[in-house]
């Protein structure tokens, strides 16, 4: 039986309308192009302050290395899961990969609020310190970095948003605080403490707002 004419002619109507869809790269690969951006910008601190400091704090602190690990490794994992989760039909059990770095980057940085000693080259910081060098910086390098795995998320259809948004945050401010980690010249403290994990909310808290908004606008 052939087929009505009609048919035919109102599926090649509508096959002529199609525009051919860039095929996704896969979620590793764009996180390497996140992750060059974060490698740029530690290889100019690393050219303006040098690695001597850092590495003296870290032989007489290794907590403070430790920390620095973790804060790395969520990071990795949160852009990952990010980018990952982007993608339709992944599992939402993917939002718990940071959550290892993420442990060992709180334990690290509490068990060195706990240590009687100072590391080399480090000081006590006070509030306003604290506030204006830990906080001001992890923001403000967060933005960049938010906005571009916002842009790698351009062509992506996340079917969680908000929780796509927030790892975004997570994985921008953790990168940042190891950014910072390079030039840090305080010791982990009470109030150290409080005012990177306020940074941190506060970054990931402006990329569930505005991330969720963005990425929902993609899908229309």
């Amino acid at each position: 039986m052939s087929a009505d004419p009609r048919q035919q002619s109102l599926i090649v109507s509508l096959g002529a309308g199609l525009t051919p869809v860039r095929r996704l790269r896969s979620p590793w690969l764009r996180m390497l192009v996140w992750a060059l951006l974060v490698a740029v910008i530690a290889a100019l601190l690393l050219w303006h302050s040098g690695a001597t400091a850092m590495l003296r704090r870290w032989a007489g602190a290794p907590d403070l290395a430790w920390a620095t690990v973790g804060a790395v490794l969520t990071a990795v994992g949160a852009a990952w899961a990010a980018l990952a989760l982007a993608v339709p039909g992944r599992s939402r059990a993917w939002a718990w990969l940071p959550l290892p770095g993420a442990l060992l980057w709180i334990g690290a940085s509490g068990l060195g609020c706990l240590q009687p000693w100072l590391a080399p080259g480090t000081t006590i910081a006070s509030a306003y310190q604290s506030t204006v060098h830990c906080l001001t910086f992890i923001v403000v390098i967060s933005i960049p970095l938010s906005a571009l795995l916002l842009w790698l998320l351009r062509r992506a259809c996340p079917l969680r948003p908000a929780l796509t948004a927030c790892l975004l945050g997570l994985a921008s401010a953790a990168a940042s605080a190891a950014l910072l980690a390079i030039f840090h010249p305080f010791e982990s403290t009470v109030s150290d403490l409080l005012v990177h994990g306020l940074a941190v909310t506060i970054v990931v808290a402006i990329n569930a707002a505005w991330g969720n908004r963005l990425l929902l606008r993609h899908r229309m």
